[in-house]
């Protein structure tokens, strides 16, 4: 029976697995460089891609506001069949939810819409002023200040 010992050309099985699992170790690892360029292709892909979903976000909520907007003078023009007159500026947009008191006192009055849509889609309450056989109702925009440009414009039911 002959010992691996003695013969020196016999390398014992454990140190072959040894090596071999250093070897496969160093081949599966990454390099700062490799790292590197990964990094900077997804920073340069986040670049590219991002901007544009963030303006067709704003996009979709000029849009969508113009569309609620319509719908609130759908109500106000309800409110005008029912009642034969629109809510006074100082009845407001309330008038199309809870019965207003004050002048003109409304005939047959119904609510026309929900609470929640009364204001625009950024949280704002809509602009509305009537002088009896018209009315003018105006969305302030994304910032809710008068004028602005771009998604932050102001967006009038007289211009849609």
């Amino acid at each position: 029976m002959s010992n691996y010992m003695e013969s020196p050309t016999t390398i014992p099985p454990v140190r072959l697995r040894w090596n071999a699992c250093q070897r496969g170790a160093r081949r599966r690892g990454m390099t700062l460089i490799e790292i590197m360029i990964v990094v900077a292709i997804i920073g340069i892909l986040l670049a590219v891609v991002v901007p544009p979903l963030f303006g067709s976000e704003q996009e979709a909520k000029q849009t969508l506001q113009k569309t609620a907007l319509r719908s609130v003078a759908n109500g106000l023009e309800m409110y005008r069949l029912n009642n034969n007159h629109y809510p006074s500026t100082d009845q407001g947009l309330e008038a199309l939810v809870t019965r207003p008191s004050g002048f003109p006192e409304p005939k047959n009055w119904r609510p026309v819409l929900r609470q929640s849509q009364l204001l625009d889609v950024w949280g704002n309450e809509y602009v509305y002023i009537s002088d009896g056989p018209s009315f003018e109702l105006i969305s302030l925009g994304a910032d809710g200040e008068e004028g602005g440009e771009a998604f932050e414009a102001d967006i009038t039911y007289a211009e849609l």
